[in-house]
């Protein structure tokens, strides 16, 4: 899906979509092969939309490496409130918020209609699908995903829910209790699947 609704944070230049796969799916716009991008001399911006978070880090790192900027996509939907620290290369969606006081790494994707409360601290190459609700004084760390619809409840200042680095939150899970690194958890409330 191409976004074409780039808000307040358009970059400057010409838009090329890089792809790595066969085929593209653009519809219509200018596309250039990763290998080009990486070895062009010329000034350069990039954001990957990929939710695979190992992948993400990967193509981020080979980009920088060429001598590219990570830019940030927010759409004009899209809300972020005081105190916002984002880092680079973040994909903030229509409809979708992040509130006071709130930390986020490099390279995140917030989907459409996705909700990131106050006082939350999110690592590196993390994803919240479409209409993840992340309430207040959450820890969600590196390369964690949330599915689309899953709910985090609140934490408390000192004593924050953590989605541990790498784990998977199940789409609609409702997540009472912090969340082991690597784990997959679903269900209400989210539980951890057992291994088959």
């Amino acid at each position: 899906m191409v976004c074409r609704q780039l808000g307040s944070k358009q970059p400057s230049g010409d838009i090329v979509f890089v792809v790595t796969d066969a085929e593209p799916r653009t519809k219509g716009l200018p596309v250039m092969d990763e290998a080009n991008f990486l070895g062009s001399d010329r000034d350069r911006a990039f954001v990957i939309a990929i939710a695979d978070s190992a992948i993400r880090r990967r193509l981020h790192a080979h980009a920088l490496a060429s001598g590219a900027a990570a830019m940030d996509v927010r759409a004009a939907s899209a809300e972020v409130l005081d105190e916002v620290t984002l880092g680079a290369g973040a994909i903030l969606c229509g409809h979708s918020s992040v509130t006071c006081g709130t930390r986020v790494g490099v390279g995140f994707h917030l989907n459409i209609s996705s909700y990131l409360a106050h006082d939350c601290i999110v690592g590196d190459f993390v994803t919240f699908g479409p209409n993840v609700v992340c309430s207040g004084n959450v820890v969600v760390e590196d390369g964690a995903y949330l599915g689309a619809g899953a709910l985090i409840r609140q934490g408390r200042p000192g004593a924050p829910l953590i989605i541990g680095a790498g784990a998977v939150v199940g789409m609609g899970a409702v997540v009472t209790k912090s969340v082991a690194p690597g784990a997959v958890v679903v269900g209400n409330p989210a539980r951890a699947l057992k291994k088959v």
